[in-house]
């Protein structure tokens, strides 16, 4: 793999640059293949195993990383958090996995992943994953989001205090951290909340902002932790 580097971000057409990272070569051959039958996205390079992740990702300066959870040297989890050490700002990673309940899937998370996607999801959901993360938001639909509150609170993780965490959020903002955590969209929770879609960004933005959070995927990992939602509830 020797493609030609770019600019960080979008190029400069606003193509989404997009990186595959997978032990299996017809997994890898076959996004690639959806992907760049698709305006606007590029598969600009692929790896079979996350050794080495950062110098690839130094050369291709993708947008998006898919990336697969279990790699025989390094595996996906070892190698995002990798990818979030490097200087500036780093791509979106999404992870890729087999299981809806995949046992690294909420460390992923931890570790700075965007959201995850079954390898047997339908073609259209792969190119909508990509673009989803590429601009900005979170990949957790509800479904999985529930399963992941489902397999935390099974593994009795101690909650940290919310009073220490969350004290500088108002109401509203832990309203809507709430919704956040539930997989909502903006718009859903602009319907529930009875405002609208623009100040549900405000307040997404203002929580993200108060509470040090690099993006959505954080804010519901960080609404599990400290308690603010629970499983069942």
């Amino acid at each position: 793999m020797s493609p030609a580097a770019a600019p960080a971000g979008h190029s400069a057409d606003g193509t989404i640059r997009v990186l595959i990272v997978d032990d299996q070569s017809m997994i890898r051959a076959g996004f690639a293949a959806l992907l760049d039958a698709h305006e606007g996205i590029t598969v600009v390079g692929t790896a079979d195993d996350g050794a080495g992740i950062t110098g690839i990702v130094g050369r291709v300066r993708p947008d998006v990383v898919l990336m697969d959870i279990r790699m025989p040297q390094v595996n996906g989890l070892d190698a995002t958090r990798a990818i979030m050490a490097m200087p500036g700002t780093p791509p979106k990673v999404i992870m890729l996995t087999t299981f809806d309940a995949d046992e690294y899937v909420f460390s992923a998370l931890r570790a700075g992943a965007s959201g995850f996607l079954l390898k047997d999801s339908p073609a259209e959901e792969l190119t909508h994953a990509v673009r989803t993360v590429a601009a900005g938001d979170a990949l957790l639909s509800p479904r999985i989001t529930r399963t992941l509150i489902e397999d935390y609170a099974a593994r009795g993780s101690a909650p940290a205090s919310p009073d220490v965490t969350l004290a500088g959020l108002t109401e509203r903002e832990l309203d809507v951290m709430r919704h956040v955590a539930a997989g909502r969209s903006n718009a859903e929770i602009a319907a529930a909340l009875h405002l609208a879609e623009q100040t549900v960004k405000t307040h997404v933005s203002r929580v993200l902002s108060k509470l040090g959070l690099r993006d959505r995927t954080q804010m519901v990992v960080c609404a599990y932790e400290t308690g603010l939602v629970r499983a069942g509830r």
